[in-house]
């Protein structure tokens, strides 16, 4: 995942550049137009392979029949995009490694959705990740949950292919509309006429293009400056290799706990709950493959971690050998690391393309990624809901003008991008505003089960508010901090492996003059706690709103949709301690409330999920029961044994009173 990271400097509009270093050879070109033409013959192949005989299953879900592998590559391209590749280096140029730490975050960040939100999905056979919400709440919350990605998704993939094409236009001279077109139109074709199988398959042809991309960037740069001990010790000398920052404040931008910690929100927006990701596990062949595609993608991403910083580091020692030119000096911090692969591989035809090339297989992967996913949540969540007597041949039409129509709008949101000026950095904020609150959404249903959908709606809408008062405001006042007016630009932001980590360091400044106060210190939020923190108001505000509108009392909760927690963490004890945490069943806890007290079942969906966290503080007792339950090991959904005691002292409590 990339994660966003933050500059101070603006992109300069293309009207702007007028000197280049650098122009593409025929060598070049050839490697690049190379790269679109096995990009599109792949998604063609797929998409004519079978032609008359795919299905909506096929087309929007692979068949679900993916292995691992293939699977695994494509998660991790969705969200190593373009701006990662040009944003990291630069971060790590500037400020050196301790951005690296970040890593430290995608343990928690993959092994949490591997053993929580895959296993839930997958058992209940989705195809949109928002088919859950209407599983779990109801259909108003299912469609306000896609109405949410389809806005984060619009605005966001406009962006992302507009931005690394300027930023290509502003160093070498690239024409910026035609790569802008071409690359639009390919991606469209493919992902429309292909569906998902032709989108995982050219990711795992781009995600290799990025990673030999960047490897040839590492092995020339360091072979010129004296090899890589030699870039770490100038690096060191320079005070480019950071220490651990044990600072807890999360105020302060870049910290060892926030990298660490608030960086698992983050990739937990990205990789657990975003559709993008989610049906990449459902299309796996089975649950097994799904998990093991997200462990997969751990040593990926590390590996696209230490690649990125490794190049930020041979940049930096190559400019202390090497001085910028004036231009290069004044360029945006986006611009470097094109300027630097300009120079460093100018003498070496075909290369420059390469590198290119591996830029834009990273627009391409999340772009595609995007278009899949907004045509799959459309025809799932808005359109086969209410039109269920389409036919398969219509569905797959439909489903095919979707995409298409997704892909022309995408064209359309890069020209409107070109004309934001400095209104596009909100809109790239946008995208990491709106990860947080849907993150907390899924959690206040899997979680939680007391939540209903009036906490559901209510908890989403003050996620939303949050998210975006704090992140406007962040804009609004690093706009204000500026001593001069900024030309129209783009902040370089590396998204957490792509889809973005979270375009939220566009909104810190680089540097602070003044310690904030007040409201202008709430701002100053690290973006890394961005997710946490508006995911953490989507499940208070929900919560609230449940108890006070009476829960799950008299609604159906399916219990398919809940995740066990506290079964789950006492299975993790020594056995000598589950063994005082013997535990019923949900069905032998109602079948003893039946016998107490007849009218209490009918608030079973309610009560007794409650239960478990209370149940603690009484002592175990098998009073109630007929029959000993069951194992923690062998019951995914127990109560402990002292629910029974607390159940029975409420009742006797009620009857007494």
């Amino acid at each position: 995942m990339s994660v966003v990271v933050s500059t101070s400097a603006p992109l300069l509009p293309a009207s702007d550049t007028n000197t280049v270093t650098s122009t593409f050879s025929l060598v070049d070109y050839v490697v690049f137009v190379l790269l679109l033409v096995l990009s599109l013959a792949i998604g063609l192949y797929h998409a004519f392979r079978g032609w008359g005989r795919h299905t909506v299953g096929q087309l929007l879900m692979a068949d679900r029949k993916m292995s691992c592998l293939p699977v695994a590559l494509s998660l991790l391209a969705t969200f190593q995009s373009a701006v990662a590749i040009l944003g990291v280096p630069s971060e790590i140029y500037r400020f050196g490694t301790q951005y690296w730490f970040l890593g430290c975050c995608y343990f928690l960040g993959l092994l949490i959705p591997a053993h929580v939100f895959i296993p839930v999905f997958y058992r209940l056979h989705l195809t949109s990740a928002y088919e859950y919400l209407e599983l779990r709440f109801n259909k108003a919350v299912r469609v306000c949950g896609t109405l949410t990605f389809i806005f984060q998704m619009v605005i966001y993939m406009g962006v992302v292919l507009y931005a690394p094409s300027l930023a290509l236009n502003a160093v070498t001279g690239f024409d910026l509309w035609l790569s802008v077109l071409t690359l639009g139109i390919v991606c469209t074709v493919y992902t429309a006429l292909g569906g998902l199988k032709a989108v995982i398959w050219t990711d795992v042809f781009q995600t290799l293009v990025m990673f030999l991309g960047q490897l040839v960037v590492i092995i020339v740069g360091s072979a010129k400056v004296g090899g890589l001990r030699h870039v770490w010790e100038v690096a060191s000398q320079h005070g480019r290799i950071s220490g651990i920052v044990l600072d807890p404040d999360p105020f302060v931008r870049h910290t060892f706990w926030t990298l660490a910690f608030g960086g698992v929100f983050m990739m937990l927006s990205l990789y657990g709950v975003n559709q993008a990701q989610v049906q990449r596990y459902l299309s796996s062949r089975t649950e097994k493959a799904a998990v093991l595609s997200c462990y997969a993608v751990f040593p990926c991403q590390q590996l696209v971690l230490c690649m990125s910083c490794l190049i930020g580091l041979v940049m930096f020692v190559y400019y202390q050998e090497y001085p910028m030119s004036t231009q290069q000096a004044q360029a945006a911090p986006d611009q470097f690391v094109l300027y630097f692969v300009m120079d460093l591989l100018k003498d070496l035809p075909g290369l420059p393309g390469l590198f290119v090339a591996c830029l834009f297989s990273g627009s391409l992967s999340t772009i595609s990624s995007a278009f899949n996913s907004l045509a799959t949540v459309t025809m799932e969540d808005l359109i086969r809901p209410w039109f269920p007597q389409f036919s398969e041949v219509q569905a797959i039409m439909l489903s095919r003008i979707l995409a298409f129509g997704y892909g022309l709008l995408c064209l359309g949101m890069a020209y409107i991008s070109s004309q934001m000026g400095p209104v596009l950095q909100a809109a790239l904020s946008i995208f990491g505003m709106v990860g947080g609150p849907l993150l907390g959404l899924f959690c206040l249903g899997m979680f939680f089960p007391c939540a209903n959908p009036p906490g559901a709606i209510v908890g989403l809408l003050a996620g939303l508010i949050m998210a975006f008062w704090i992140g406007i405001g962040s804009i609004v006042t690093n706009m204000a901090s500026r001593m001069a007016p900024s030309p129209p630009n783009i902040s370089s932001f590396s998204l957490p492996s792509n889809l973005t980590s979270v375009t939220m360091t566009t909104l810190m400044p680089s540097t602070t003059l003044s310690k904030p106060t007040g409201l202008q210190r709430l701002y100053s939020l690290s973006y890394l706690w961005y997710s946490a923190h508006n995911s953490t108001t989507v499940i208070v505000v929900g919560l609230i709103v449940s108890l006070l509108t009476g829960g799950m009392r008299g609604r159906t909760l399916n219990p398919r949709t809940i995740y066990p927690v506290l079964p789950k963490l006492v299975a993790l004890l020594p056995l000598s301690c589950q063994k005082r945490f013997h535990c019923i069943s949900y069905s032998q806890v109602a079948a003893m409330l039946s016998r107490l007290y007849p009218p209490l079942p009918l608030l079973l969906p309610d009560l007794p999920d409650s239960l478990p966290s209370l149940s603690f503080l009484l002592p175990s007792s098998s009073h109630y029961l007929s029959e000993p339950g069951p194992s923690p090991s062998n019951c995914p959904g127990f109560y402990p044994q002292g629910s029974a005691d607390l159940v029975g002292r409420r009742v006797s409590a009620q009857r007494g009173a």
